[in-house]
């Protein structure tokens, strides 16, 4: 009964969240929306029991995800609205959304129609997350460090690269100040 509450709790928190990552004009909480929905997916695999696999749902998607939200506040001004030019939303949802369903039921067509059966661990004494962390340090402990390596020279290029010089901090400047510098930008185009 618990895995069932929970299953439709955080299919509900899951949904939610990316509809308004989907929905909303402002990218830091589309962002913020999209990082709660990447957790809350892995909550199902903890459901599961795949530990391994929701911890890594966490730490990979969710902080890329967080490395977006990071490049999104240094490059674009958080403070503006989007404005889309779509002659026909309404067409351009039904349509979107029909071809995502088509493509689930593509996908999912195959699941349903056979049978499938779970194997279970090769050493029954580890669990899941002890067999690949055994695996991930003994057999590929150097190519792993080498990855862990690579990521972080990416990471500290892409935040020297992003790094720009701006004249005004909207942290610094009171509403009146961010009005009058929005207006002065809208005169301009």
């Amino acid at each position: 009964m618990f895995e069932i509450v929970a299953f439709y709790l955080f299919a509900f928190l899951t949904v939610g969240m990316f509809l308004i990552t989907v929905f909303t004009n402002n990218s830091l909480y589309a962002l913020s929306s999209l990082a709660a929905g990447m957790i809350f997916i892995s909550a199902f695999f903890f459901l599961l029991g795949a530990e391994f696999l929701g911890a890594v749902q966490i730490v990979v998607y969710t902080g890329a995800v967080m490395a977006l939200y990071a490049f999104g506040m240094m490059f674009f001004d958080a403070l503006s609205t989007v404005k889309e030019n779509i002659k026909n939303p309404r067409l351009v949802f039904l349509l979107t959304g029909i071809s995502a369903l088509i493509v689930v039921l593509i996908f999912t067509a195959p699941i349903v129609v056979s049978n499938f059966e779970a194997y279970y661990a090769i050493n029954p004494e580890l669990g899941n997350s002890q067999q690949v962390g055994v695996v991930l340090f003994t057999k590929y402990l150097v190519p792993f460090e080498v990855a862990a390596v690579m990521l972080l020279v990416a990471m500290i290029g892409g935040i020297i690269l992003a790094g720009k010089k701006m004249d005004i901090s909207y942290t610094e400047l009171s509403e009146e100040q961010i009005d009058a510098l929005e207006n002065k930008e809208k005169e301009n185009k």
